[in-house]
């Protein structure tokens, strides 16, 4: 857009968002912050003279001399071409007046002046700085008359703009009480565009409101004297060619537009959202030092097995569950140097018949709740008292998961049902019985879906064979021989959570032992085991498409309950134990494997856990009877414990075939592939030590640093 002699003396507008507003350099009163009047004189004000603010001064004597010293104009600079580069895509006019615009936006309103003169390109035309006059004054009237000659033209697009000025028109007038003015453009210009009743009836509703307060309230509006005008040009822009008026703070768009694509590049990026540190001066990128790959603490008091563990969303209270038959809830010195941070168990929660399979944090962090076979234990966090225990549930219980606003939790479990609970306990609604034998479930954070996996199994009583049986509507399978009666099939069940009715059911081959959702409600992890069928994987599900979208492979993943989990800042990584004994970490976009984190001794790792404060901490639990809690090395500690992925893995594969006769104990897999009739008593069979018991004086008072191992 060039810059013409009748274009120089115009009115440029600048970001709405600026405050306070810049405006042209020649505007009256506007010198880029300095006192004195301006000149229209390609944006230059008039010089400054010994001091004096302005050359009024001595009957005009000093105005006189100013005007016989100004400075020349700017040439204009004529460059050949039409890009920034002689190889660059980049036109040279889009670059030019978007510096404009930067420049204006952040306050350097002579040098966007100058450089206006010196390229001949102007921001924006007459028209459009008329049009914003018009939208930021409330000159309704002519309003639609400057948007039209901005190239609005007839259409949907039109309608839509008119829609947004009238409505914007009518809210103005009901907050400044003029009810009669209101309905005279909800009549004469609102119905006449035929908007849906639903909404013209809404509009209408709000001549109720009983003050300008609730009228704002009703519909988050913050009224003409907040941002609600700035907002309704920005949403008009939509309808207005961007070469003609430029989108608000495009430059600064387009220099977040990289930061987002170099950070997603960027494998090891977890930097929390809060820090500000980036330059425009290098492409980003994570060092690999600072990512959690370390073991910073060894917490050793369970007797047998570690199965699960959960952080409190506080993250400084870590729950675990055991074979044992305990759970235990530990206290972190969450502010002190890893190094010297204590891990104490604040309290050891015995009162279990059988083994602990799932724990669960309430969203105050006040309760805890723990799964034993069929039963449910509520506990006091804060005490370690026994609330009560629920026995609703007829099977193994293998999912607890508490809803995203606190009120209540849903347990599901191998006897097919998924419960609703209040929050202290007392049973709320039941889901019709599921078609799968539950073996995990969560609740999107939206608060919209419950996402359960588990098993399909066929009737014990096989129809004969190569007869193919009903899948009680969820699809057949062939039966007879060897084995029938159990089924490979596992189902993932999509419900909404409103009506507790199936959205979709999706059939995937191998067994899934769990599932978790992103943060956005966009996405379920499935853990998918590998025994006598396909690799095992780790796969990622777009609900919104019901597709795999990505996997993650090259764990070990059989006979044993895995549990995966998100991890970092955004939920960058994918974070997996591997009954190799190891713990695996990929990249959630690229599917590439980051780290083979060893330290575990033999068995499986169960479960992991990423600190939901601490971007750079996470937990995991294993067969060897510990937890790890793991971190970034400390400088001091860098180059020491670390292997590569390719020796870790080489290692882990050999670790497995030694004990691979020996990670099928009962727990897990093994454990829920039980038939539908097995009692609870058989299944929980062979179960741990320990149980009923508190901690001893001596490791009750000697835990934490001295009794944890640090392994840098």
């Amino acid at each position: 857009m060039r810059l013409t002699e009748s274009d120089r003396d115009s009115a440029l507008s600048v970001s709405l968002d600026s405050a306070p507003e810049a405006g042209p350099s020649h505007s009256p009163g506007s010198s880029n912050g300095h006192n004195g009047t301006t000149a229209k004189s390609n944006g230059f004000s008039l010089p400054y003279k010994n001091g004096a603010s302005n050359g009024t001064s001595n009957g005009g004597v000093d105005g006189l001399a100013s005007e016989r010293h100004r400075p020349p104009p700017v040439a204009r600079v004529s460059l050949p071409g039409s890009t920034l580069y002689d190889n660059s895509y980049v036109d040279r006019e889009e670059f030019v007046r978007l510096v404009i615009q930067s420049l204006r936006d952040v306050g350097y309103i002579e040098s966007a002046a100058t450089l206006e003169a010196e390229s001949g390109y102007i921001m924006e035309t007459p028209e459009v700085a008329e049009f914003r006059r018009c939208i930021l004054d409330a000159s309704w009237t002519s309003a639609e008359t400057a948007l039209m000659r901005l190239g609005v033209t007839e259409g949907e697009g039109l309608w839509e703009a008119r829609f947004l000025i009238a409505k914007q028109k009518y809210l103005e007038y009901l907050e400044a009480g003029k009810t009669t003015a209101a309905l005279a453009v909800l009549r004469n210009e609102i119905a006449p565009l035929n908007p849906e009743l639903d909404h013209l009836h809404a509009l209408s509703s709000l001549m109720m409101c009983s003050d300008p307060a609730d009228l704002r309230s009703q519909v988050a509006w913050d009224g003409a004297g907040g941002t609600s005008r700035r907002r309704l040009l920005m949403d008009l822009q939509r309808y207005i060619p961007s070469s003609v008026m430029i989108p608000q703070r495009r430059f600064a768009t387009l220099l977040e537009q990289a930061r987002s694509y170099q950070q997603s590049r960027c494998l090891y990026h977890n930097v929390p959202l809060r820090n500000q540190s980036y330059s425009l001066y290098a492409d980003h990128l994570c060092d690999r030092n600072a990512f959690p790959r370390v073991t910073t603490a060894v917490l050793s008091v369970h007797d047998d097995e570690v199965w699960n563990l959960e952080w409190s969303h506080s993250g400084r209270y870590l729950a675990t569950a055991s074979k044992d038959r305990t759970a235990i809830i530990w206290r972190v010195e969450f502010d002190k140097d890893p190094r010297f941070r204590a891990y104490s168990p604040e309290f050891m929660l015995s009162d279990h018949e059988y083994a602990v399979g799932c724990v669960s944090w309430s969203l105050d962090d006040t309760i805890l709740l723990t799964a034993s076979e069929n039963r449910i234990t509520v506990w006091n966090s804060r005490s370690g008292v026994r609330i009560r225990t629920l026995e609703q549930h007829t099977d193994v219980v293998t999912a607890l998961a508490w809803l995203p606003d606190g009120s209540g939790f849903i347990s599901g479990g191998l006897d097919r049902k998924i419960i609703l609970w209040d929050a202290d306990g007392k049973p709320r609604d039941t889901w019709n019985r599921t078609p799968i034998r539950v073996t995990d479930l969560q609740v999107s954070p939206d608060f919209t879906r419950l996402i359960a996996v588990g098993m399909y199994d066929a009737p014990s009583i096989p129809p004969g064979p190569g007869v193919a049986q009903d899948g009680g509507g969820i699809g057949g399978v062939a039966a007879g021989g060897a084995g029938a009666g159990r089924v490979s099939e596992t189902r993932i069940v999509i419900y909404d959570l409103a009506t507790k009715q199936p959205e979709s059911m999706i059939r995937l081959e191998g067994e899934l032992t769990s599932v978790k959702i992103s943060q956005d409600s966009q996405y379920a992890l499935i853990n998918r085991a590998s025994e006598n069928g396909p690799p095992a994987e780790i796969q990622l599900l777009d609900l919104s498409s019901e597709q795999v979208v990505r996997k993650y492979t090259g764990h070990s993943h059989a006979k044993h309950v895995i549990r995966s989990c998100f991890g970092g800042v955004e939920g960058n990584f994918v974070l997996s134990g591997s009954e190799d004994g190891n713990v695996y970490i990929w990249h959630r976009d690229t599917g590439a494997l980051l780290e083979v984190l060893a330290g575990h001794g033999e068995g499986s790792v169960n479960s992991v856990a990423w600190n939901p404060v601490n971007e750079r901490m996470f937990a995991s639990c294993s067969d060897d009877k510990t937890v790890r809690i793991w971190e970034a090395p400390p400088p001091d500690a860098l180059g020491t414990n670390t292997r590569t992925a390719t020796a870790v893995e080489t290692d882990a594969r050999e670790r497995t075939s030694e004990h691979e006769a020996d990670i099928g104990k009962g727990k897990g897999k093994g454990r829920w592939d039980a038939g539908p009739s097995t009692s609870a008593g058989v299944i929980a069979s062979g179960g741990g030590t320990g149980a009923g018991s508190s901690l001893s004086p001596d490791v009750a008072s000697g835990y934490g640093i001295g009794s944890t191992t640090a392994l840098f």
